[in-house]
C-alpha cells in the first residue's frame, strides 16, 4: 500500500457541491422569486396599499347644463390602459342643482353592479336588472339595492364642470 504524506493530501473546502444538488437550490430560488412577485402585490390590494389615481376630470362648460336637468356625462377612467379601448370611459348622471352646485351619482346599481336609468318623468333612478329603484337623491327607494347610489365630487374651474374620477366599488 502507498502512503500519501499529509502535505500532498488532497484539501476538501467544504461540501462538494454536484449538479443535483445546484439544480435543487437553483430551483427553490427561482420559485421563491416566482412566489414574491406574486403574493407582494396581492397582499398589497387585500391591505388597500394600491391606491388608485384620483383625476379631475372636465364634462362640459357651465352653460352646457340645465339648472334641476340629470343628464348622463362621459369621461375617461382614472387608469386607463394602453389596450382598454372603449372600456376606458365611464358614465355618471350628472345634476345641476343652481348656479353653482352639481350632483354626480354613479351608473352603477349598488346591489349587483347593473347600469342604472335615469327617469326623469318619474324623478327617479331604476335599476333593469332586478327593480332597484333610487330616489333624485340617490337615496334606495325600493327593491333589493342595500345602499344609495355612490357619488361622486364635483367642481366647477375655470366655466368648466369636473368631475373627480375614482374607482366606484360594486357592492
Amino acid at each position: 500500500m502507498i502512503e500519501i504524506p499529509p502535505s500532498e493530501a488532497p484539501v476538501k473546502h467544504g461540501p462538494e457541491i454536484n449538479r443535483r444538488r445546484f439544480l435543487v437550490r437553483l430551483s427553490i430560488t427561482l420559485s421563491s422569486i416566482g412566489a414574491a412577485l406574486i403574493a407582494l402585490p396581492s397582499v398589497a390590494f387585500l391591505l388597500g396599499l394600491r391606491k388608485s389615481p384620483q383625476i379631475w376630470r372636465t364634462v362640459g362648460s357651465l352653460d352646457d347644463f340645465k339648472i334641476g336637468s340629470t343628464v348622463n356625462v362621459a369621461f375617461e377612467d382614472p387608469s386607463p390602459l394602453p389596450w382598454a379601448g372603449v372600456t376606458a370611459q365611464t358614465t355618471a348622471w350628472l345634476r345641476r342643482v343652481d348656479e353653482r352646485e352639481f350632483i354626480a351619482f354613479s351608473t352603477i346599481c349598488t346591489h349587483l353592479g347593473c347600469p342604472v336609468r335615469w327617469l326623469a318623468e318619474a324623478d327617479l333612478f331604476m335599476c333593469p336588472c332586478h327593480g332597484g329603484v333610487f330616489y333624485a337623491d340617490g337615496q334606495v327607494a325600493s327593491g333589493p339595492p342595500p345602499k344609495p347610489l355612490n357619488q361622486y365630487p364635483v367642481r366647477i374651474n375655470k366655466n368648466s364642470v369636473q368631475i373627480l374620477t375614482m374607482p366606484v366599488p360594486i357592492a
